[in-house]
């Protein structure tokens, strides 16, 4: 028979049960709880898991208590463009530490989850643009968005095509052109470089740190810088713009630019197409360079993938071990904390 014991009860107007000392739950090693009869509804706190449980009428689930998750959530970055701008960087988000977050914004929030095993949550690590091909009559194309949850990041503006006369791809942060830079996106990423209206003046793709920079002769314009995080334990920087490309064909010459810091694709001059963004880091591809006897156009660089980088309190949560879709290096840790760094792909996570 069951016992109750109390050394007082006394009456509460409030409509609810007060207790003086903290409540004490029947504890169990998970041996004991399993060789119980069991209803629904039934409360213990298991001593071999260190967690309050509940009885569901079938089995026993650990109460849903929410941990917050801190992420870093970078785009793929934007391709350079055919004849000479540079690629845009993709959008940033951050909201590890008090960190900076994309277009020098205030750290983000962290999201809470439900660390019960069966909460999914989606993670999508986006792929970086191609970079334009005139010969082949191929525009540069943006980034793709990465995701986690609740949180998307924008994939960076392409670079474009001189000719063209077109303004630069907006993005998480915008591509360069030689008459207006694109658009960076709001609390992600700066704005792509401009050339003045002239063709062959190249602007550098916009970065998550600063916009890109502006064509001046006889320079093109240069990647905008990324941001850094040390999420992974660290200091890394991410997310530069493409620089833009050039030839000693023009006069004056056109100088090629560097990307930004934090995987931005130089840019090519002369024989050189632009270099890819960097892989991982969202950077933005390098624009496309032209012969010295003006024949022959350059390709631009590929924009560098995206990365999702998730951090929690160790103590609190572990992330289930089935991650189909998604690439990444497996659980690290860093002092109290594990963090995981997904590097490609699409799927769903779990915590418990």
């Amino acid at each position: 028979m069951s016992e109750l014991k109390t050394n007082k009860i006394s009456t509460n107007d409030q409509n609810n049960v007060a207790i003086d000392n903290a409540l004490g739950l029947k504890s169990y090693t998970t041996a004991q709880r399993d060789a119980l009869t069991s209803v629904a509804g039934d409360i213990i706190y298991n001593t071999t898991d260190s967690k309050p449980q509940f009885y569901n009428g079938t089995e026993w689930e650990n109460f849903s208590l929410g941990i917050d998750i801190s992420y870093l959530v970078i785009a793929g970055g934007g391709g350079g463009g055919e004849l000479t701008t540079g690629g845009g960087a993709g959008g940033y988000r951050n909201s590890y530490a008090s960190e900076t977050s994309g277009r020098n914004s205030s750290t983000e929030d962290t999201i809470t989850i439900i660390p019960d095993g069966s909460s999914t949550y989606t993670v999508t690590v986006g792929g970086g643009g191609s970079g334009g091909d005139f010969y082949t009559a191929t525009e540069a194309t943006a980034g793709n968005n990465s995701v986690f949850s609740t949180i998307t990041s924008i994939g960076g503006g392409n670079g474009t095509n001189d000719l063209h006369q077109n303004n630069g791809g907006n993005g998480g942060s915008g591509g360069g052109s030689s008459y207006t830079g694109g658009s960076g996106t709001t609390a992600q990423g700066f704005d792509g470089g401009s050339g003045g209206s002239a063709g062959y003046t190249p602007g550098g793709g916009g970065g998550a740190g600063a916009a890109g920079g502006n064509w001046s002769a006889p320079n093109a314009g240069a990647g905008g810088n990324g941001l850094a995080s040390s999420i992974t334990g660290s200091s890394i920087t991410r997310a530069g713009g493409g620089g833009s490309g050039g030839s000693t064909y023009w006069t004056p010459d056109r100088i090629a630019s560097s990307g930004g810091t934090g995987g931005g694709g130089n840019g090519g001059t002369d024989n050189n197409v632009g270099s890819a963004g960097t892989a991982n880091t969202g950077g933005g591809g390098g624009g496309g360079g032209l012969t010295s006897n003006g024949a022959t156009v350059k390709a631009g660089g590929n924009g560098g993938s995206g990365v999702v980088i998730l951090r929690w309190a160790t103590a609190d949560a572990t992330i289930g071990a089935t991650r189909t879709g998604l690439t990444d290096g497996g659980v690290q840790t860093d002092g109290t904390d594990s963090y995981i760094v997904f590097t490609a792909g699409t799927g769903s996570i779990t915590f418990s």
